[in-house]
């Protein structure tokens, strides 16, 4: 063999000067010494590490942990204001038996496909209390698009299209509800 064959690509000595434990003065003249026709490559690589991870010693300033504080607020917001995110599975089984509706209709208020205005303020009474939860916060969240976790999952060769709200009376409708339960369900009197 010959002694080309054992020399690694330029990639395999900069990906193995990364991972390093300490990129520091000795580390680099170590592989500057074993990969001179590297060296240009080899320093560039050392300042970009060095510029981007902070020494761990030192501690963050309050203007970066204020930031730090504010953006874990903000991606927390979400899951804790909508009081369906939150609920597993089996809750939400637990909730159509409750609200005695069939699950594919707590579905469709999950994925924000019913039109709120046209849902009875008894009903959504009713399924605020059933998820621990204010009408206003409820309303507020199915207000709101739904989170990217929320979408249905399909097996399809295209995107499957955005559906259409629709009012509460279809999704009742759609989803089987004999007549005389779809009145009591659509009467403001529940």
């Amino acid at each position: 063999m010959s002694p080309a064959a054992h020399q690694p690509s330029k990639e395999d000595v900069l990906d193995a000067f990364a991972v390093e434990r300490d990129w520091g003065r000795e580390a680099l003249e170590r592989y500057l010494r074993a990969y001179p026709q590297f060296a240009a490559e080899l320093i560039d690589l050392s300042r970009e590490l060095a510029r981007e991870i902070p020494d761990s010693d030192t501690p963050l300033s309050t203007a970066d942990q204020a930031m730090i504080d504010t953006a874990w607020q903000h991606h927390a917001e979400p899951a804790a204001a909508d009081p369906l995110a939150r609920l597993s599975t089996q809750e939400l089984r637990n909730v159509a038996k409750r609200l005695d509706v069939p699950r594919q209709v707590i579905t469709a208020f999950r994925e924000r496909r019913v039109i709120l205005s046209t849902v009875p303020r008894s009903f959504l009474a009713c399924f605020a209390k059933t998820v621990d939860s204010s009408i206003e916060l409820l309303v507020e969240a199915l207000s709101s698009q739904p989170s990217s976790g929320l979408a249905r999952s399909y097996k399809a060769d295209g995107k499957p299209g955005g559906e259409e709200a629709v009012s509460f009376e279809r999704v009742l409708t759609d989803a089987g509800v004999p007549d005389e339960k779809r009145v009591q369900l659509m009467s403001d009197a529940n």
